[in-house]
């Protein structure tokens, strides 16, 4: 789809790239870019393309979103996030959330993703219950990701990648551990791991087996794990339709 982004000034442009350098301080010396790339998927994967409502609009800031039970724990990132965002005061929340998912992966040894401005707060927080379960299959996340978010079999593979980063915490989500050995490096060992088999200490979703069983994501994965620069390239794109959508759209 063709974007049409909105010009920003030349004031708030400047405080973009001051904010990108704050963030990388914050994600550098507080280990917290998996918290920082889960607020900006959380606040994007809200999208439905039929409504046009959700997204990455800046409502997760709100006590209301934080509240669905898929947020548990992003309190933590507002609170800190949010001796940063009051650098800034010119800045939407919704770009800054963007940016702070775009930072994370930056930091941690991942692909440079553009990132374009302009994006606007909106007041209203989605219904709860449109981002993706852990627990359940293929189809479940093509219904997530496909008919309600607008992306591809490629998007959903590409961006699990990303679960190179982070671990499960049982407080918040029911699963504990890591998904990979190096939980602070963004590589392409996630889909190594899932093609090596379960190993103790690892975490292994249903929504990650189903990458091994679905005859159209399994070549995908097996794709990313012999070449990390194709998963890269592929998840730089992912990343920034997901980060952008509903914006700019022409």
């Amino acid at each position: 789809m063709v974007k049409n982004y909105p010009k920003v000034s030349e004031e708030y442009q400047k405080a973009v790239e001051k904010c990108r350098r704050k963030l990388r301080g914050l994600i550098a010396e507080k280990h917290c870019a998996p918290l920082m790339l889960r607020i900006s998927w959380h606040s994007a994967g809200t999208f439905d393309q039929k409504t046009k409502t959700g997204g990455p609009f800046g409502t997760i800031k709100h006590a209301s979103e934080l509240g669905h039970a898929a947020n548990n724990g992003l309190d933590i990132a507002v609170k800190l996030l949010e001796p940063i965002k009051e650098q800034f005061p010119i800045l939407s929340y919704a770009d800054f959330c963007q940016l702070a998912g775009v930072v994370a992966v930056e930091v941690t040894g991942g692909p440079e993703i553009p990132f374009h401005p302009g994006r606007e707060d909106k007041p209203e927080p989605p219904h709860e219950g449109r981002l993706p379960d852990a627990t359940k299959g293929p189809d479940h996340l093509r219904q997530v990701f496909v008919e309600q978010m607008g992306l591809s079999d490629k998007d959903i593979v590409a961006l699990s990648g990303a679960h190179t980063l982070g671990r499960c915490h049982k407080e918040r989500s029911g699963f504990e551990g890591p998904w990979t050995p190096n939980p602070l490096s963004f590589d392409n060992s996630y889909f190594k791991v899932l093609l090596d088999g379960e190993k103790e200490g690892l975490l292994r979703l249903p929504s990650d087996e189903c990458l091994l069983s679905d005859p159209a994501f399994r070549p995908l994965v097996e794709k990313y794990a012999k070449d990390e620069d194709a998963f890269f390239e592929d998840y730089k794109e992912s990343h920034l339709k997901l980060s952008e959508l509903g914006f700019a759209d022409a």
